[in-house]
């Protein structure tokens, strides 16, 4: 079921007792995530991002776009990572509520779902769909403020393979567009790396007992597990179950911030050691504060790629701003793909992705290889898209 909510009404409440909300108009933003099943951290860390995001603007008196005032509105949708239900939020979004501007989707069969109506209609979003199809030059109002698989995963994939040894790894993955974009992209990788994804098991998205699939890849004698693709619940069903039937070999998770779901789910003991991708340094202090604004605003931790999407929304704001208006879609456009250098809480932020996707669309950030050690993410590489030291 599709569900909508506002930006809180006691964020809304403590703004305006502020005195930061003296003006009248509106912008809407919509967010069109997964708040519910097993993609529902990524989906809410989005959706967070956003609103805090908007906060800011409306803490400041509201988003100035040509010298109008506008106080930022987030309406949010659950699409349940389903193609179907994005559709109906969408249609919802776009001709019902009036919306130009969309965070979202996760998943990628949801971008790719929506984009026939969010790209006629001029609706830009932002999503974090891996898929490779979601970037073209004939989707010019999508952008992907986060980078996937195929911007992490060879540096990394080198890096581990050189320090680990590994020769063989046998793999798991969501059998839809995005567990076949990432297979794809991770077999490439290990064989350049000079290894070899020797098992692949797909499986659908509501599975949760993944014993005969491991007790296959185990057959295989691989020394690694790779775990990219998955969701962050899925994934510690998959570490822990491995851990039970008896696998001591190194687990990786090339892509998607999760480590503190998949602890959460598996246990310390069943994820000591393994190697996860790391999109958030906490020895820096704009993302360290990000961290704990986002904890203690909602009482939870926070999933890593919350802080691309804080960093997103506030470049899409910042560009509506830049072109002075809020309903000419194309003029907002090409001040977001003008905009460089932009200082965000994860670092210095660029847009690339023209010669891997033919339009530059895609975020360009630093990233990192931990390890984790007593439940908690210990970078042991710093890297970017040339390679990881």
């Amino acid at each position: 079921m599709i569900k909508r909510c506002l930006l809180g009404a006691a964020a809304i409440t403590a703004l305006t007792a502020g005195g930061a909300l003296a003006q009248d108009e509106v912008l809407k933003i919509g967010a069109l995530v997964t708040q519910s099943g097993a993609g529902a951290s990524w989906g809410n860390g989005m959706l967070h991002a956003a609103q805090m995001a908007a906060e800011d603007a409306n803490e400041e008196g509201g988003l100035d776009v040509g010298g109008t005032k506008y106080r930022v509105e987030v309406i949010a949708y659950d699409d349940n990572y389903k193609a179907n239900e994005a559709v109906t939020a969408a249609n919802r979004l776009v001709y019902e509520d009036g919306v130009k501007y969309i965070i979202g989707t996760v998943g990628s069969a949801p971008i790719l779902a929506i984009q026939p109506i969010t790209e006629q209609e001029g609706v830009i979003t932002m999503t974090l769909g891996f898929t490779n199809q979601a970037l073209s030059a004939d989707k010019p109002y999508t952008f992907r403020p986060n980078p996937t698989t195929g911007e992490v995963a060879q540096p990394q994939i080198d890096w581990i393979v050189e320090n680990q040894g590994i020769k063989t790894v046998g793999a798991l993955f969501p059998n839809d567009e995005t567990g076949e974009a990432i297979a794809d992209d991770i077999s490439e990788a290990y064989a350049n790396a000079g290894a070899e994804l020797t098992v692949r098991e797909f499986f659908e998205r509501d599975r949760v007992d993944f014993v005969p699939l491991l007790t296959r890849i185990l057959s295989q004698g691989v020394d690694a597990i790779e775990l990219d693709g998955n969701s962050p619940v899925t994934a510690g069903q998959i570490v822990q179950q491995a851990r039970d039937i008896g696998f001591d070999g190194i687990i990786v998770r090339t892509g998607g911030p999760a480590t503190q779901e998949i602890i959460n789910v598996a246990g310390e003991a069943a994820t000591e050691g393994m190697f996860v991708h790391s999109a958030f340094n906490p020895e820096i202090e704009s993302a360290a504060a990000y961290e704990q604004r986002y904890t203690e605003t909602y009482n939870g931790q926070m999933n890593g790629f919350s802080p691309f999407f804080y960093d997103g929304t506030k470049m899409l704001l910042a560009a509506i701003s830049e072109a002075g208006t809020v309903d000419d879609t194309m003029a907002v456009k090409t001040a977001l793909e003008n905009m460089t250098d932009y200082e965000g809480v994860l670092g210095t932020l660029n847009w690339t992705g023209e010669e891997a996707y033919g339009i530059a669309h895609q975020l360009d950030s630093p990233f990192y290889i931990a390890r984790v050690e007593g439940g908690q993410e210990t970078i042991v590489a710093s890297c970017t898209t040339d390679g990881c030291e």
